[in-house]
């Protein structure tokens, strides 16, 4: 019987893929989440790094992001790169820090960003169904070079099968979640 261990881990890496994914969405509250993997152009644009490992993100209050560059003299570079990014966020420079408010959001904004997490979503699904695939394929190719027996064959699919609906569970969790955060007020 195949083992399916390294498919459950790669069906696992791509839930994560998604779970960071769902969090670039904002939903109205200030979290680091929203700006720490933007990719910014430093030094001149001799190295593009994340604005995590560029400096400290803090959500000040509900509404407030608060950026404090490791290095003060990369702020512009900071500044300028978020707006680049466009993620609907406006950076302010106030000191040695960069403040970002976030706006409510309104109702028909809540329903883009629903939108979009679906369509995020549906990407997971697609990895997780590609994933089953790929070993589907497998099995039906060592079934015919009789590497494994027709039951060894069924039980390995059903087990797969398994692993599928518990990852395409979990993915549809999370977007029942990611929904609720979005219709709060």
């Amino acid at each position: 019987m195949m083992d399916l261990s390294d498919t459950q881990l790669k069906m696992q890496k791509a839930l994560v893929i998604i779970q960071d994914d769902l969090t670039s969405i904002h939903t109205g509250h200030a979290t680091p989440a929203l700006v720490e993997n933007v990719i910014v152009a430093v030094y001149g644009g001799n190295q593009k790094l994340k604005i995590l490992e560029l400096g400290t993100i803090t959500a000040s209050d509900s509404r407030t992001i608060v950026i404090t560059p490791f290095d003060p003299s990369i702020i512009e570079e900071i500044n300028k790169g978020i707006q680049i990014a466009n993620i609907g966020l406006t950076p302010v420079l106030d000191g040695e820090v960069i403040r970002i408010s976030i706006p409510p959001l309104s109702e028909e904004r809540r329903q883009e960003y629903i939108k979009l997490a679906k369509q995020k979503l549906e990407t997971g699904r697609i990895m997780i169904r590609q994933l089953r695939h790929e070993v589907m394929n497998q099995l039906k190719q060592m079934f015919e070079n009789k590497e494994i027996s027709e039951d060894d064959r069924h039980r390995t699919e059903e087990n797969l099968q398994q692993l599928t609906d518990r990852f395409v569970a979990e993915i549809d969790e999370l977007g029942r979640r990611k929904e609720e955060e979005l219709l709060q007020i």
